[in-house]
C-alpha cells in the first residue's frame, strides 16, 4: 500500500515512522521542508515539496491522510486537496476536528466523487512504539482503502482500532474519549493532592502511585506515566499551575447540554482547567469583595 502523510508534526512524524516500519510507502509533506528532508532520510518516506506534489507521486485511488491542526488549516488543505484528487480517491483527516466538521466535510467531497473518513486517534508520543488507537468513521470502500495502513498504525492488526460508524463516527467517538480522559486525570490529580496535603503522614506518592499499578482497580496508563512522574518529582515546584484545554473536553460538555445528558465529572473537570488558566481570577475577586461588604472580612492584596 501507499499512501501520503500530509502534516509531520510530533504525531504525523511518528506515524510515518510507524508505517514506513510497517513496509507502508509514506509520500510526506511539511510546511517545512528540513522536517521532510530529514524525516525522508531517516525512514525512506518520499518527500514532496507541496501538496500537489504529494498527490502526483500516488497511484490511484489516492489515499492522503491528514495530520494538521483543526480549524482553518485543516479546511484550507482540503480546499487544495480537491482539485487534485480524482473520483475515488480518500482523504483522512486525523486529527482532533469536531465531527460536525467532519460530516460536512463528508458531505463536500462526496459532491466531488471523493471518499472521506475521519479517524480520531489516540496514543501521543507513545504511539510510535506502542501503536495507535484509531476509532474511525467512513463507508466500508474507505475502509478497505486504507485498511492496511490501520493495522499498521494500530497495536495489532486485530486490536487497537474500529470501524465505529459512518462519517463523523469517528471523531464523535473521540470528543466523548477526550472528556472521559479529562475527568480520569482531575480524579486521580485531586485524589494525590489529598495524599501531599496530609502532611502528619509524610506519605510518598511515588510509593503509593507504584502500589496502585498492581492489582488495584484504579490501575491504568495515565498512573502509570504518573507514577514514571512522580519518581522524578514529587514536588513539581518547577510546573507551573496551568492545565491547557485543547478543545475536544468543551465539545464532549456542549454534547452533554445538547442530549440533555448529565455529565458532571466531565464538566467539573473542564471547569477546574479553566480555573486553572486564571478565569476565575475575576469571580473570586468579586467573592472577596462581598465577604468585605457584608461581614467586614479582610481581602488579601496582590
Amino acid at each position: 500500500m501507499q499512501m501520503a502523510m500530509i502534516g509531520l508534526g510530533r504525531m504525523g512524524a511518528n506515524m510515518a515512522r510507524r508505517l514506513r516500519r510497517g513496509g507502508i510507502e509514506v509520500v510526506g509533506y511539511n510546511r517545512n521542508q528540513e522536517v521532510v528532508t530529514t524525516l525522508a532520510r531517516e525512514t525512506g518516506l518520499l518527500p514532496a515539496a507541496s501538496l500537489a506534489q504529494a498527490v502526483a507521486q500516488l497511484e490511484s485511488p489516492r489515499v492522503v491522510w491528514l495530520m494538521l491542526p483543526a480549524g482553518e488549516v485543516t479546511e484550507r488543505h482540503l480546499q487544495d486537496l480537491i482539485p487534485l484528487l480524482d473520483p475515488g480517491d480518500l482523504v483522512i483527516d486525523g486529527g482532533n476536528a469536531h465531527y460536525p466538521d467532519s460530516v460536512r466535510r463528508g458531505e463536500l467531497l462526496a459532491g466531488h466523487d471523493l471518499l472521506f473518513m475521519d479517524a480520531g486517534t489516540s496514543g501521543g508520543v507513545w504511539g510510535l512504539d506502542n501503536g495507535y488507537c484509531l476509532m474511525v468513521g467512513g463507508s466500508e470502500q474507505a475502509l478497505q482503502l486504507v485498511r492496511p495502513a490501520l493495522e499498521c498504525l494500530a497495536p495489532a492488526p486485530d486490536r487497537g482500532w474500529a470501524h465505529v460508524g459512518p462519517v463523523g463516527a469517528g471523531h464523535f467517538t473521540k470528543m466523548i474519549h477526550n472528556g472521559i480522559e479529562y475527568g480520569m486525570m482531575q480524579a486521580l490529580a485531586e485524589g494525590l493532592a489529598l495524599l501531599k496535603g496530609k502532611e502528619a503522614f509524610a506519605l510518598d506518592l511515588a510509593r503509593i502511585t507504584e502500589l496502585w499499578r498492581h492489582g488495584s482497580v484504579v490501575r491504568s496508563w495515565l498512573l502509570d506515566l504518573t507514577a514514571e512522574a512522580l519518581v522524578e518529582d514529587q514536588g513539581l515546584a518547577d510546573i507551573a499551575p496551568v492545565v491547557a484545554d485543547s478543545g475536544e473536553g468543551r465539545w464532549t460538555v456542549l454534547e452533554a447540554v445538547e442530549q440533555g445528558i448529565p455529565a458532571p465529572v466531565i464538566s467539573l473537570a473542564l471547569a477546574s482547567r479553566f480555573d486553572s488558566q486564571g478565569k476565575a481570577d475575576y469571580s473570586n475577586r468579586l467573592l472577596a469583595v462581598m465577604r468585605r461588604a457584608f461581614g467586614g472580612h479582610a481581602v488579601g492584596k496582590d
